[in-house]
């Protein structure tokens, strides 16, 4: 999107974390959804291709694979949690532009992610930027009910006590940015796709790190 956004007003700065903070590699992201549909096979009984069948239904209808699981299956989150973050963190390369760009920024960060709370501390002190933030809202914090559901934003504005019409949020996920733009939220759709935003997006790059460089130096 080519109109340039007045950011005066920003007081927080609200950033996702998976493939936002950090450009995945096919590997990454095919590694956590293995063990996803490993974890499902086991604890449901499934074949492998039921159960990744399953995966991609709950993560359509609840926005987290684990939503559905707990709901429909009672499945307890944490072995679950801890099972499908356990990945081989290497193939991630710390961004110092990025670093420098985010601890350029006028007031708050934070992370507000989907992943639990473990994952979002290891990969972001892995990149480098964990000190950069104030803190993160995880998936456990939402009591399990993520993004894109309202809840989810509701109880991150209150348990940071911001005003969303002075936070600006980072998401690579287009639906999850439709709930927060609703809310006053200025919103950044992150992604390397060559497509029309919807109207809940304000502006759309691939590069994080130069997008918030451009603002800066425009702010």
């Amino acid at each position: 999107m080519s109109k340039t956004l007045d950011l005066s007003h920003i007081e927080t700065w609200v950033f996702d974390l998976d493939n936002t903070l950090y450009r995945a590699d096919v590997s990454f992201f095919a590694d956590i959804g293995e063990k996803m549909t490993a974890f499902i096979s086991r604890h449901l009984a499934l074949q492998p291709d039921e159960a990744r069948m399953l995966q991609e239904e709950y993560f359509h209808d609840y926005g987290a694979t684990l939503s559905g699981l707990m709901d429909i299956h009672g499945m307890d989150p944490a072995p679950f949690l801890d099972y499908v973050h356990d990945v081989d963190l290497s193939v991630l390369t710390p961004n110092p532009a990025l670093r420098t760009a985010i601890a350029a920024l006028p007031g708050r960060r934070i992370i507000f992610t989907n992943g639990s709370r473990g994952h979002y501390r290891n990969v972001a002190n892995h990149l480098g930027l964990l000190d950069l933030f104030e803190g993160g809202f995880a998936i456990e914090d939402m009591h399990y009910e993520p993004k894109p559901k309202r809840r989810a934003y509701e109880l991150f504005v209150e348990a940071y006590d911001f005003d969303p019409t002075r936070a600006i949020f980072f998401e690579d996920t287009r639906r999850n940015l439709e709930v927060a733009k609703a809310m006053g939220m200025t919103t950044v759709w992150i992604t390397a796709e060559d497509e029309a935003p919807e109207g809940y997006v304000d502006a759309v790059t691939g590069d994080l790190a130069g997008w918030l460089q451009g603002a800066l130096t425009r702010g």
